[in-house]
């Protein structure tokens, strides 16, 4: 789901998408107890490919949420570009752009659907 960047009294808000789906929720939630979050972290520090993909994706989001309305900030969600913060928007943010878009949650939906845990369209009709 795709919202406004200003909340109905005009405070700005960056997070651009959110999860809608109730087991994706609880599924990416797993994810993010179980370190996965720390992971990836711990891997954009190290990993140049990733944080060059990562800073990609911040730029895409900032972009996106600028065309619909300028809040005067670089902040995006989710600690992009230099931190992993909250799984749940990666998710909702690769789900709503495909894939290739954004690299941490590209790898949640990945890990969800190795573990046979996540059918892609599962929650389309909710």
């Amino acid at each position: 789901m795709q919202t406004a960047p200003r909340l109905p009294d005009g405070t700005p808000f960056p997070t651009l998408y959110y999860l809608t789906c109730p087991k994706l929720n609880s599924l990416v939630s797993t994810l993010e107890s179980g370190g996965l979050m720390k992971e990836q972290q711990d891997r954009l520090a190290t990993d140049e490919e990733l944080a060059a993909a990562y800073q990609r994706a911040h730029e895409s989001y900032l972009a996106e949420r600028d065309a619909i309305e300028s809040l005067g900030t670089q902040v995006t969600a989710g600690g992009m570009p230099v931190r992993v913060k909250c799984l749940h928007v990666h998710v909702a943010h690769a789900l709503a752009k495909g894939p290739g878009v954004n690299p941490m949650g590209d790898e949640a939906l990945a890990i969800l659907g190795e573990q046979g845990l996540w059918p892609a369209g599962e929650c389309a009709a909710s």
